[in-house]
């Protein structure tokens, strides 16, 4: 069994477009949305090949009309693209999006997965690091998991705590990881690899600058995606 992990797609469908296609289950950490200009296509994307979607906060500020919570360098970038993905998604798609579970679990063999988008005791809004000692605790949501699978921060580890292992395959579509490249994961035979690959970014970057966008969040965009920083 072969799955590839996936989060922080954020309607970056170049990015999407590019992930390879050898896994037999493709599992994705939510914020399918917000930032990117295909929101429509990366949803059609997810419902169509993923088996197990967890909902991100940005999915959850597009589908409810809530506030995403975001750090003060990206809440500008948020608001603004915000607007733009609640104009042109249908009522059937924002329905999708509010659909979707919090955390889900999966057993593979005797592995437990618990699948969430930020963290087991705050599942859309904590930025907890990867170096964190709170990846060590026993949380109510995911007790008895052997795999934690989470994303939101877009930085990528692969980390033992104990006996159980904590997974963020990094952001596909918003990477800040110091350079352009998607990232993602890979579990197979029980262990887990970061991968990451390069896609057609000034593709992406030229659908940014025809968005209905302020000059200065276009700007902000492009350079996060062109650099992979926040700087």
């Amino acid at each position: 069994m072969r799955i590839c992990i996936i989060s922080d797609l954020h309607a970056n469908f170049e990015a999407l477009s590019g992930l390879p296609r050898d896994y037999d289950e493709l599992w994705v950490l939510g914020d399918l949305v917000n930032y990117g200009p295909d929101p429509a296509a990366t949803i059609e994307f997810v419902r169509s090949h993923a088996s197990a979607v967890v909902r991100g906060n940005h999915d959850n500020a597009v589908g409810f009309g809530a506030d995403c919570r975001c750090s003060p360098r990206f809440r500008a970038m948020a608001d603004a693209t915000k607007d733009y993905t609640v104009s042109v998604l249908s009522e059937k798609e924002k329905q999708f999006l509010r659909e979707l579970p919090t955390c889900a679990c999966r057993q593979i063999d005797s592995q437990i997965f618990f699948l969430c988008h930020a963290t087991p005791s705050d599942l859309l809004y904590e930025y907890r690091p990867p170096d964190s000692p709170l990846w060590a605790l026993e949380e109510e949501s995911s007790s008895g998991a052997d795999v934690i699978l989470a994303g939101h921060t877009h930085l990528p580890f692969c980390r033992a705590f104990g006996e159980r292992t904590v997974v963020n395959p990094g952001s596909l579509g918003q990477t800040k990881s110091g350079d352009p490249r998607a990232r993602y994961a890979v579990w197979q035979d029980g262990h887990f690899e970061l991968e990451s690959y390069e896609y057609p970014v000034e593709v992406t970057v030229g659908k940014i600058m025809s968005m209905p966008l302020p000059e200065a969040i276009k700007r902000d965009l492009i350079h996060v995606l062109r650099t992979g920083t926040t700087s």
